[in-house]
């Protein structure tokens, strides 16, 4: 297999797609996508991440905690993480990070459990997947603080400006580009993929959410990968299979997969 297109955040392990994977997977291959990262936001879900990733050669998992989901977790739960993310079907820690959109859980309680899996991660030597939803300086603060940097990662669905992008990428992490990227009205999304060179970008649907256009509104699903590289190549003024390798060299550099 030459250029195929890769799907480096998707929730497989959410109801809405496991309850009929077989198809969402099926439809990706024909649509040529033969990578897929199942991303965990609990234990839960990080438990039926790993185990899709045993049951399927092209599918590899990210296990962590949300930073809406941590309430109450206990040195069980990240003992847990710790153990299990160092299979080798897990590439990353993660999603983690800060989001002061909801306020299921306080900033302190999202600040304590991102520093913990950051460690985590440090300790296994494997990069890390982040969640940042309003939160980009506390963000960058933390990665900083902790040096995160020595094993890097991606922040996923990025949302935040091409200059603080640049200040990232210093600390050596990369971009998720989702379907938001085919949004008209998505000017910061299409200011972050002008300025930031390709081999700091990966691709990601984060479904079932984040439909791309012209689907808006309908379920998500890793074969709508091809519509998110069309428009990086449109944007980039390339081609989309230049845009393909790019990206899968990026994973190989960034995930080691």
């Amino acid at each position: 297999m030459n250029n195929y297109y890769i799907d480096t955040h998707v929730h497989l392990n959410d109801d809405t797609l496991y309850s009929h994977l077989e198809e969402v997977l099926s439809d990706a291959r024909r649509n040529n996508v033969h990578l897929f990262f199942v991303v965990g936001w609990d234990m839960d879900s990080s438990k039926k991440a790993l185990e899709l990733s045993h049951k399927y050669d092209d599918v590899y998992a990210i296990i962590g905690f949300h930073p809406c989901n941590i309430r109450g977790y206990s040195d069980y739960e990240y003992n847990w993480l710790e153990e299990h993310a160092k299979d080798e079907r897990v590439v990353a820690v993660g999603e983690i990070g800060f989001d002061f959109h909801w306020d299921d859980t306080t900033k302190e309680e999202q600040e304590e459990a991102f520093i913990r899996q950051i460690e985590i991660a440090k300790r296994i030597h494997k990069p890390i997947s982040i969640h940042s939803r309003d939160a980009d300086q506390a963000t960058f603060d933390i990665i900083k603080k902790y040096d995160a940097a020595m094993i890097g990662g991606v922040l996923h669905c990025y949302s935040g400006s091409s200059e603080m992008a640049k200040e990232y990428i210093k600390l050596n992490f990369i971009f998720g580009i989702d379907g938001p990227i085919t949004f008209k009205n998505n000017r910061r999304g299409i200011d972050v993929v002008e300025k930031i060179d390709l081999k700091y970008l990966i691709t990601e649907t984060d479904s079932p959410y984040l439909t791309p256009h012209p689907y808006r509104g309908q379920e998500n699903g890793p074969k709508y990968i091809p519509l998110i590289v069309d428009k990086i190549a449109e944007i980039k003024n390339m081609s989309s299979e230049e845009v393909m390798k790019q990206v899968i060299d990026n994973v190989k550099r960034v995930f080691g997969v």
